[in-house]
């Protein structure tokens, strides 16, 4: 049967021979997509560990976790999960508990087991006797109870918060105010009497309630004096930027007087240069007299 887990190898036979290794101390075995489970005697989990790793050469703990079954008298569950390198081969450990019948620690076989009891014994309150650090690991000191208890409220017993009077953290009360809610508790398939934000704008359906009236439009914005004088820039000084710009419009750089200058000295060499020889150009202009009207 294929499995979406990492594969491992399939031993032939290997289900029998474990299960002939652990002896009088196997209660169940399990073989499904692959995997073997063995459910032993919780006294026996040490004696068993151990002849699992010197003679079935499964030599590294991967993870120790924990099961809740509340229907059950011994609820909780604690799943031993072994590799073996050599084999490349992995097998399932389970034994089952409550609350006050404490399980033998395996941190005298696999020192890493320390932290996993830990975290164990912080989510579900199983005790193990012989391991010497065995405290809360995830949870904040102080904490009440277990949080993966099937019983544990979700919510939780207390809520923290940051006091500024005591310039600290502080626990209280859980406290779920109700305040902002609005359950009307109306037939989802009828619709609720009151038109919902945004609905207004919709099409109004045959036997609905009349939606809420919208607001009336803003009104138009007044019209403006039409401007009588067009804004031109016919001529280079009407720039637009008040009369000390005009001004200095009409002023002009050194380099164009200059240029000027030079141009227009060229020019009155260049006439002198010829001979005065007058044109029809020259010539005087006779002057028009003004027609007078005829006096009657």
């Amino acid at each position: 049967m294929a499995h979406s887990a990492p594969r491992i190898a399939t031993i032939d036979g290997i289900a029998e021979d474990l299960s002939a290794l652990i002896g009088a101390d196997l209660i169940d075995l399990k073989d499904a997509a692959d995997e073997l489970t063995f459910v032993v005697r919780r006294d026996s989990i040490v004696s068993v560990m151990t002849r699992l790793r010197d003679e079935a050469q499964y030599q590294q703990l991967m993870e120790i976790a924990g099961v809740d079954y509340l229907d059950r008298p011994e609820r909780f569950e604690v799943v031993y999960h072994l590799l073996s390198v050599t084999r490349n081969h992995r097998i399932r450990i389970k034994l089952s508990t409550d609350e006050d019948m404490p399980v033998p620690s395996v941190t005298g076989i696999w020192p890493v087991a320390g932290w996993l009891e830990r975290e164990v014994f912080d989510m579900y309150g199983v005790i193990f006797s012989g391991n010497t650090d065995l405290r809360r690991i995830l949870t904040d000191y102080g904490f009440r109870g277990h949080p993966q208890r099937k019983d544990f409220p979700l919510t939780g017993h207390v809520e923290l918060r940051y006091s500024e009077e005591e310039k600290r953290v502080v626990y209280e009360p859980v406290q779920l105010a109700q305040d902002f809610r609005s359950f009307d508790f109306l037939s989802p398939w009828e619709g609720a009497q009151y038109v919902l934000p945004g609905d207004e704008k919709a099409p109004q359906a045959p036997g609905a309630p009349s939606p809420v009236p919208a607001a009336p439009p803003p009104p138009p914005p007044s019209p403006t004096a039409p401007v009588t004088t067009p804004k031109v820039t016919e001529k280079p000084e009407h720039t637009g930027a008040g009369e000390a710009a005009n001004t200095a419009s009409k002023k002009r750089s050194p380099a164009v007087r200059k240029g000027s200058a030079s141009a227009g000295g060229a020019k009155s060499a260049a006439g002198t240069s010829r001979d005065a020889v007058p044109s029809a150009s020259d010539k005087p202009k006779r002057t028009r007299k003004p027609k007078t009207e005829d006096k009657a």
